[in-house]
């Protein structure tokens, strides 16, 4: 079964972990430091213009949004708030912290996390607290954005050096280059989220694998 993705289209946002649909089926959660191109990430494997609002001002996604992802009635994309952001009070700050922290450790039907990294500042502080929320038993794929902005030779010096990083934190992802404004890296993507979906559906054929910590 293939996903469309053409035919994402949003569901709802919601401010609470107790908002979110049943914790069954499967997701496939996008998170990324503010401003490192989550949202143009989004737009560009769903090949839609405004998917998920680019916003001007860093930080603007505040509630857990989330897609259906067509043809299955229970497969989800999950868009997760920015991080990092400057411009917000400490209260709103921990109510992030405790939404993407309280999803990503404990929702079980996560197949997956897709973390959005602008290529020339990958790794930050705030990547390695997303990791750790995560933990090792999640697939993890990192997309370095904005490999439009650097020279070939300098993506690619990137790329290597981020993989070098993970490994030597004992973390297994797989990883890309992409930019949304030159449409790079966009099919590689959708090839490897229909893996993990294909991959999740055969083995509740096989009786349901339970996922998560």
């Amino acid at each position: 079964m293939q996903p469309r993705f053409r035919e994402t289209a949003f569901s709802r946002g919601v401010a609470r972990l107790d908002q979110l649909p049943a914790d069954q089926g499967v997701e496939i959660a996008f998170a990324g430091r503010s401003n490192a191109g989550k949202s143009s990430a989004l737009n560009g494997l769903c090949g839609r213009k405004a998917l998920a609002r680019v916003g001007r001002t860093p930080g603007r996604t505040q509630e857990i949004n989330i897609f259906t992802l067509p043809p299955a009635e229970d497969w989800r994309l999950i868009d997760l708030p920015g991080y990092g952001y400057a411009k917000v009070s400490a209260k709103q700050r921990e109510h992030w912290d405790r939404l993407l922290g309280g999803y990503l450790r404990h929702r079980r039907c996560l197949a997956g996390l897709v973390l959005i990294m602008d290529i020339r500042r990958p790794l930050t502080d705030l990547d390695w607290q997303m990791l750790e929320w995560t933990g090792a038993n999640r697939r993890l794929h990192c997309v370095l954005t904005k490999a439009d902005k650097i020279s070939r030779q300098e993506a690619e010096r990137q790329l290597h050096a981020t993989h070098a990083r993970l490994e030597e934190a004992g973390i297994e992802a797989s990883l890309q280059t992409f930019s949304a404004l030159k449409n790079q890296g966009v099919d590689d993507l959708r090839g490897l989220l229909a893996e993990w979906l294909e991959e999740e559906n055969a083995e509740d054929g096989d009786g349901g694998a339970e996922q998560g910590p």
